[in-house]
């Protein structure tokens, strides 16, 4: 598939992990597990959209925009956790898992459990590049999910400006 260097974002996810702390006096230990809470979220969130899992509907998924802006919360929790971890940059080879989207997500769930008991950079690559595998799962390249990280980044900022 393709190869996705997200070193840029970990840069880009850290100013503004810098100004939140900074304007709401936290810290990365203070907050590991809202982080982490909040990233179990983010992947419900971005699961409603596909809407894959819900077989009792005749609805198709959201639209391509929406799917990749939950999709991109997602992202800026896991580049901020890692950033808590230590980690700097992550380059992963997309691949599409052999399961099928409902069970691709799950996976990430479970792996988001075991970071959550373990906190460890080992359990982090685990799951992140299993969150990354989904993109091809929806017919989506990395590109598409850099885009979208840097539009909600910016929706992100002016929000801290805002006081949201």
């Amino acid at each position: 598939m393709s190869e996705l260097d997200l070193k840029d974002l970990f840069l880009l996810q850290k100013g503004l992990d810098e100004t939140i702390a900074k304007r709401h006096g936290v810290t990365y230990a203070s907050t590991r597990e809202k982080r982490l809470l909040a990233l179990f979220v983010e992947l419900g969130e971005f699961a409603n959209e596909t809407r894959c899992f819900k077989f009792w509907s005749l609805k198709g998924p959201s639209s391509q925009e929406v799917i990749l802006d939950e999709y991109a919360d997602g992202m800026h929790f896991f580049l901020s956790l890692g950033l808590a971890l230590g980690v700097t940059g992550f380059t992963h080879e997309l691949k599409a898992p052999s399961k099928e989207l409902t069970e691709a997500i799950l996976q990430v769930y479970e792996d988001v459990g075991e970071l959550s008991k373990t906190f460890t950079q080992t359990y982090y690559f685990k799951a992140f590049g299993d969150y990354l595998d989904l993109l091809p799962l929806l017919g989506y390249g990395g590109e598409e999910a850099i885009v979208a990280y840097q539009k909600k980044l910016a929706v992100n900022y002016r929000r801290q400006e805002e006081h949201y």
